[in-house]
């Protein structure tokens, strides 16, 4: 579940044209860290 403030910043996120594609455990299994891509705007 995710709390409000990850959510608002991942819709944000979304907006600005950014696609969550991944989300792995970082350094620690309590760190997460999420993968994004957009188109390469030229």
């Amino acid at each position: 579940m995710l709390i409000h403030s990850t959510q608002a910043i991942l819709n944000n996120f979304g907006r600005d044209g950014w696609e969550l594609v991944a989300v792995t455990t970082g350094a620690s299994p309590e760190q997460l860290v999420a993968w994004f891509k957009r188109p390469v705007r030229g």
